[in-house]
């Protein structure tokens, strides 16, 4: 692991990305009647992508846009321009990590052909998004958010258009909580304009393609679990080194997510994860699994089914960070994935030196070199905390990039305790725990689950 391209500026990175924020700031005023300011961002947007096919889509949608008559395919040449910039800044920053690792990357495949979709379900959807880039963040109110309400109910019982009434109401949930836009006093800049180009994108025939997907057989050694916790649901995807029978070890995923009540915090949602996935048991206790005949996309995400795998032996993460991972290959980028957040690479750290400041931030050093680590995102369900990172000597990590700078995510540490190496794992109770706080908090979601069970049972029974 070359900590020293990590540090090194990337050419080109920060223009692609003032660019990008200059057009996202044309949003938060709207295009309805566009400013000065804002025919500046969008002209920018277009000078930007100037050298590629999308020159001339882009030069007319900004020139008409800045002029307040941006029409709905004027929108998607901008959602275009603007995504292909984040794409860019994606395989910059992937390629640099690559090198860093000194792992190689599979070919993406063919794009394979979508499902046939109602056009004139996407076309409402597309009239629903343009009218809020018209209307900007700033202009947000209930009657505009709200117009988004039938055109989710439509769509939600297609299979093929799930993808799309998903965000969109998600994404009209988040405005409508931040109604009237006029009031706000901080605007989620670059969060609303990622959904809304990704919104755009997915009212186009064919950009949800189902993703190609094939079969494996082989070992399936777990390196660490990334929890993401929100008030009303869960995911737990789990990163690992697949070893095919006589093939190459490879990168993959898999994930769960389930909807959950806000009063299971911490270590309770390993109740409501565990019994989708037998895979998070075999995280939690330092144990492969053996596939056969598992469904897994090009892009490395295994379609979990719990009928297709079986425990296997013992298998310690850090000994197969130290010895598979380095030789497993990384999978391709779905290309409507290609955005810096998106960015989450398995590392293995040692011999560096930890240091935590007095706000608790964990730096850790290698020969002069300083990388961050991002303890924010060590989730509560598990006995990892920022402590635990800063008296370590070896990391199993997610590499990413965060606020303008390559950052670590701690999945597993190992630290001493009492003269003897120890390994704490982010996931360790995700197979059940004898730990104390976890047994706690696991009683606590189990009696604010039967509660919620029993009410919601007296309601139906009504």
């Amino acid at each position: 692991m070359r900590l020293d391209l990590l540090t090194e500026p990337v050419d080109g990175l920060d223009e692609a990305l003032a660019a990008v924020d200059a057009f996202d700031r044309t949003l938060v005023g709207g295009l309805l009647r566009p400013r000065p300011d804002q025919a500046e961002g969008l002209l920018g947007l277009a000078d930007a992508v100037a050298g590629s096919p999308l020159a001339a889509r882009v030069a007319e949608a900004a020139e008409k846009a800045a002029a307040g008559a941006a029409s709905e395919d004027h929108f998607i040449a901008l959602a275009a321009a603007r995504t292909a910039l984040l794409g860019s800044v994606h395989d910059a920053l992937t390629a640099r990590a690559d090198e860093a690792t000194g792992r190689t990357r599979d070919e993406a495949p063919a794009p394979t052909a979508a499902e046939e979709q109602t056009p004139n379900l996407l076309a409402a959807a597309r009239s629903w998004l343009s009218d809020l880039a018209r209307t900007g963040w700033q202009g947000l109110d209930h009657d505009v958010v709200s117009g988004s309400a039938q055109v989710v109910s439509a769509m939600l019982p297609d299979p093929a258009l799930r993808r799309l009434a998903t965000l969109v109401d998600g994404f009209a949930a988040e405005l409508a909580a931040s109604c009237p836009g006029a009031s706000l006093d901080r605007t989620a800049v670059r969060r609303w304009a990622d959904l809304w180009a990704r919104g755009m994108f997915l009212t186009l025939p064919g950009a949800a393609a189902t993703p190609a997907t094939d079969t494996v057989t082989g070992r399936l050694l777990p390196l660490g679990v990334d929890v993401q916790e929100h008030a009303t649901a869960a995911q737990a995807q789990v990163h690992a080194v697949f070893e095919p029978a006589g093939g190459t070890p490879r990168l993959v995923r898999a994930s769960v997510s389930v909807p959950k009540p806000d009063t299971v915090l911490g270590a309770g949602v390993w109740q409501l994860l565990r019994p989708h996935m037998s895979l998070l048991a075999a995280a939690g206790e330092g144990r492969s699994m053996d596939l056969t005949d598992m469904p897994v996309t090009a892009e490395g995400d295994l379609i979990w089914q719990d009928d297709h795998a079986r425990p296997g032996e013992p298998a310690d993460a850090f000994a197969t960070a130290r010895v598979a991972l380095p030789t497993a290959t990384t999978p391709p980028t779905a290309p409507l994935d290609r955005h810096p957040v998106r960015l989450a690479e398995p590392v293995f750290l040692e011999g560096y030196a930890a240091e935590q400041d007095d706000d608790e931030t964990v730096t850790f050093t290698f020969a002069g070199h300083r990388l961050a680590v991002d303890t924010d995102r060590i989730p509560t369900a598990g006995p990892l905390t920022p402590k635990a990172v800063a008296a370590s000597g070896a990391c199993i990590g997610l590499l990413r990039w965060d606020a303008g700078r390559f950052v670590v995510q701690p999945l597993a540490v190992e630290t001493t305790v009492r003269k003897k190496t120890v390994a704490v794992h982010a996931a360790a109770w995700a197979g059940g725990t004898t730990d104390k706080a976890g047994v706690k908090a696991e009683k606590a979601a189990t009696d604010a689950v039967a509660v919620l069970r029993e009410r919601a049972g007296r309601l139906l029974r009504k």
